[in-house]
This record gives C-alpha cells, structure tokens and sequence, in this order.
C-alpha cells in the first residue's frame, strides 16, 4: 500500500449518521464507532461487514433503540492500510466519544488498534479477524478491551484438515500459503499441525506474496508432484487468480481454504468454471435452512436489490447485535462496564450461530461451516462444531 502523506486522510463519515448526541453514553443516542477496510486492497470485506452492521443498526433503531435510545453509527474508513486504522480508532475514541467499535475485518489492522483500545478504554469487536493471539497479550492473558465474534485461524485450519481427511479423504496434500500475511501463516500452520497429526502427508510447502500476479513457475513445479488436495490459505484477490491459472495448467486437485475466499471478487478473477472442487472454511452459509438466517437473507436481498449477503455481512450484522447485547447488559453505560459484560457473554443465540466468550482469551466459541463451491457458487455447507 501506497504510504499516506502525514495530515492527508481522507475521512469517511458514513452515511448512518443520525442526531446529534454528547457521547457514547449520554444524550439522546448511543454511539457505537465503525473502523472497517472500505476502500482499497481487502474493501470487499470491510465494505459488506459495514452493510450488516447498518442492518442491524437500523432493525435495533425500528425496535425502540438501546435502553431507550437510539444508535448512533460514526462511520470511517481505515482504507485497508493499518496506520488509517490506528488514526480512525484513535478519533472515535478521543473526539467521537463512542461506547464501542466495531474493528477491522482483517487480522493486522484490528492487532493495530488495539493498543488504542486498551488505552481509552473502549471495547473493540471484529467479526472477522481470526489470527490467533490477536485479542491477547505476549503473556496469554486477554487484552481487556479486544474481542470478536469469529473462530481463530488454528480453529479453522485444524478443521479444514479434518475435513480434507475425512470428507475428501486426502492422503497427502501441498500448502501454498501468502507468506506476507499472518492470517495465511496462521492458518496454515494449523492446518499442518492437524493434517500430519491425524497421518497426512505434506508433500511440499511453497509460499507467494500478496500482490503476485503470476504464479506460473511455482504451479508448474506443483503440478508435477503427486498429492490429493492443495491447501491455498490466502485473500481473495491471489486466490483468484492462483485456482485459475491452476485449472489452465490442468492441476484438477481440490483447494481448499479459509474464510479469505468470501468475496464475489473471487469468482471475477477466477472465472466460474475454474471454481470447482473448491471448499473454505466460514462462519456461516446461506445454504442453512436455519429459519433466523433465512429472514435475515431475505431481508437483507430486499434492501440490496436482490443481492446475495456474504459471510461478511452476516459477521458485522451479528457483531453489532453483540455489542448491543453488552450494552443493554452492562452496569453503566461506560466502555469498562460493556467490556465487562462482553466477557461475561455465554450461550449468546445470534443469527449466525450460538457464541460464548471465554473469558480467558477473549475467544468466540462458536461452530463454523465447510463451504463447497461448484461453478463459483455455493452449492454445499457442512457445519462443524467448536
């Protein structure tokens, strides 16, 4: 990403703005602060996870609001870039004066503000960011503000092995992970550690770096080994590409990955008829006849001219009914008091699933689902629990 000159950020109000209040707790309103990657590399999850969150926002304010009151979005942008994150963090907290912030889709920018967090004492909630340790301290405790709605990556990729040996009954399998990406290290060493526990085979370990647009030479020494599944942790925008260049080479193997596959960019880049046996790991799936997540489907489609929500948009809508679950829970109306509460959270009915916080790491305990896609669409989940 493009260094941003010091005093140039460009701040997104967003558009959810209602009256106007004096602060997270006071006033005719509450303010609850939005922190998500709208623009640039990884948009398309920050962009839907703030489509879920204004959802709800908008269903809770119909309802009769929060205590009485009524929610206030404060909208900004963190442009997919960690410093904007830590900025925008830094502006709810200190001049917007919001109760809670719903943070970052991705794993380094949330670990980016969280010492902000910490510091203002306001809790921070991400319903995507998976990277294990990434709500606690070097020490194992939890950081006191940071939560999230999603499963850590050593529980998705564990799971993912699992899968691979008994659905797909590989054998033997090649990791080909973005080696500049935590999340895809993450996952990745999880899904090993499993994979040959359980008696699989790696047969090879290749690495590539987000914004590499040509993986010939490194699918092409692939192609000639033997092995049953290609497990390709990663973002949407080199997984797209890699699964295409790898179906015109003829490597037919399932690949297989983690909740970064979750865009509709995927199937752009890749091309529909490259995304077959393809399966990922999310938190939810539209599949799922579940009578809460149909209604939030069909509602969803009927305010988005009949789009489909992604798995994004359903973590942020679940997010902010979290939050506001703390809330209305807290003692007071303080960002210690909702943190308080948010570690307290257990057996919480959200849309997407059932969630317990454990208190010991700030961890969601929560089920997640193996997505099959055929053509580049869902035609297949298979729930797998915590």
């Amino acid at each position: 990403m493009k260094k941003l000159a010091g005093g140039l950020i460009a701040i997104a109000l967003g558009a959810s703005m209602l009256t106007a209040c004096s602060g997270g707790g006071g006033g005719n309103t509450i303010k609850i602060g939005i922190a998500l990657e709208q623009s640039g590399a990884v948009a398309s999850y920050g962009t839907d996870t703030a489509a879920g969150v204004k959802m709800a926002a908008d269903e809770i304010n119909a309802a009769g609001g929060v205590n009485g009151k009524q929610i206030e979005l404060v909208n900004y942008d963190t442009q997919s870039d960690k410093a904007v994150a830590t900025t925008m963090a830094t502006k709810l907290a200190t001049q917007d004066k919001v109760i809670a912030i719903v943070a970052p889709a991705t794993s380094g920018s949330y670990k980016a503000i969280v010492p902000v967090a910490n510091q203002y004492k306001v809790p921070i909630v991400s319903g995507s960011a998976t990277a294990d340790g990434a709500t606690q301290a070097a020490d194992g405790t939890p950081y006191p503000y940071a939560f999230r709605t999603c499963f850590a990556d050593s529980f998705q990729g564990s799971a993912m092995a699992v899968y691979a040996k008994n659905t797909l009954n590989a054998k033997s399998a090649v990791i080909f992970g973005d080696q500049s990406s935590d999340y895809a290290k993450g996952l990745a060493a999880a899904f090993k550690k499993q994979f040959t526990g359980d008696g699989g085979t790696i047969v090879d370990e290749q690495a590539y770096t987000a914004g590499d647009t040509d993986f010939s030479a490194t699918l092409t020494k692939i192609k000639a080994e033997k092995y049953d599944v290609i497990y390709l942790p990663g973002y949407y925008q080199e997984v797209g590409l890699i699964i295409k260049a790898a179906r015109g080479l003829g490597i037919t193997a399932p690949f297989l990955g983690g909740d970064g596959y979750d865009s509709p960019t995927l199937v752009e880049l890749g091309g529909a008829s490259a995304l077959n046996d393809v399966y990922f790991t999310m938190f939810y799936s539209s599949l799922d006849q579940d009578a809460k997540i149909q209604k939030f489907i069909t509602d969803y489609k009927a305010k988005n001219g009949g789009k489909e929500p992604s798995g994004f948009v359903a973590m942020g809508y679940d997010t902010l009914y979290f939050i506001v679950n703390a809330i209305k829970n807290a003692s007071a109306q303080t960002g210690e008091a909702v943190a308080t509460a948010m570690a307290a959270t257990k057996d919480w009915p959200g849309m997407t699933g059932t969630l317990t916080v454990d208190p010991a790491t700030h961890n969601a305990i929560r089920s997640l689902v193996v997505i099959s896609l055929k053509d580049g669409a869902q035609s297949k989940a298979d729930k797998v629990n915590a």
